[in-house]
């Protein structure tokens, strides 16, 4: 299956534009999300070069910010880029357990692969097998639960899109059991 960054900005101005202002927009090296401005009359979630995983990315944490962060650029949150400390790593997978959730969801619906990203190459160890843990468990919890309701409608979109299944359970999230065995 073709999967094409063009087609999630179909995807998402069809199912949010009208009642969000708010477009899919490739940009450059670092992705970022711009409030309505006096350069812009829209929102407008930017997301990197092109790639695909990217804008499932950050549309996830779209998907869950709340009227007031939609206000502010990124919003609002602090980003410290590749090179973290092992302490700027842990806040930094404290706030991205919910949006790598998302976008497993987001990818599942897309019948695309997905791998949660500690996004921290060049910096100091973390304990990736934790965090891909939590990841699997919020997404546990939001099968349960239910995915928020800007998430719930982007799955959906994209399992018509795909023509993937929109009623998403468990066995479709697979995790490494070998991985896990110590955690």
């Amino acid at each position: 299956m073709q999967h094409n960054y063009q087609d999630l900005i179909k995807i998402f101005e069809q199912t949010f534009f009208e009642q969000y202002n708010t477009r899919l927009v490739k940009g450059g090296d670092e992705p970022v999300y711009l409030p309505v401005s006096k350069q812009c009359d829209h929102n407008q979630i930017v997301f990197a070069r092109g790639y695909y995983s990217s804008a499932l990315h950050e549309i996830a944490h779209w998907c869950i910010a709340g009227e007031y962060r939609r206000t502010l650029e990124d919003f609002g949150y602090w980003y410290e880029p590749d090179g973290r400390t092992i302490d700027q790593q842990k806040a930094f997978e404290q706030v991205e357990v919910k949006p790598q959730a998302i976008e497993w969801a987001f990818s599942i619906a897309a019948g695309k692969g997905f791998n949660v990203s500690a996004d921290n190459l060049n910096g100091e160890g973390a304990d990736t097998a934790a965090f891909r843990l939590q990841v699997y468990q919020q997404v546990k919890n939001y099968l349960s639960q239910g995915f928020p309701q800007r998430a719930q409608q982007f799955i959906d979109a994209l399992a018509s899109f795909y023509q993937t299944p929109s009623r998403l359970n468990e066995a479709l999230f697979e995790l490494d059991q070998e991985l896990y065995a110590d955690v």
